[in-house]
């Protein structure tokens, strides 16, 4: 299945455990802008020079008012090694489950090495003050994530 999420859609509600055991969920964020990002797995070099990308840009999209919350299906301990090892700022939830990212749609057949498995399609959404889906980004730049998403605001 691909992602059928679209700009204009209100984003699917949700709740998981961020990588300090707490739970977090959409509401935590109503009234705030939100970049949700999904992720295949906590320490992937391409999934790390994003989260390294959001963490350098961290206060710029703070004062754009963007909020930043990671998703992956990795445990509670993956993501708190993950967020300690490279001092990630924000929260990760641990989607072991795959709850989240079904209802967004980010989980899919892919193939590597010839061989198919069930992943996850990287993908973020840029969620308004009010829950709504304003931007969606397909295989984010993982170098430069953070300026794409300060760069869509522009339009």
């Amino acid at each position: 299945m691909a992602v059928t999420l679209k700009e204009g859609d209100l984003a699917p509600v949700f709740s998981g455990m961020d990588q300090d055991g707490k739970e977090v969920s959409l509401k935590d964020y109503k009234g705030k802008m939100l970049l949700l990002y999904f992720y295949s797995e906590a320490g992937t070099p391409t999934c790390t020079l994003e989260s390294c990308n959001l963490r350098d840009n961290y206060k710029g999209l703070l004062s754009k008012g963007i909020e930043v919350l990671g998703v992956s299906p990795d445990s509670i301990s993956r993501q708190k090694k993950f967020e300690g090892k490279y001092k990630l700022p924000f929260r990760l939830i641990a989607d072991e489950a795959h709850q989240i990212t079904a209802a967004y749609g980010v989980r899919d057949m892919k193939k590597l090495f010839g061989r198919e498995y069930m992943g996850i399609l990287r993908t973020s959404f840029l969620i308004d003050d009010k829950g709504k889906i304003i931007r969606v980004f397909h295989k984010p730049r993982n170098k430069a994530h953070a300026e794409e998403v300060l760069a869509s605001l522009e339009k």
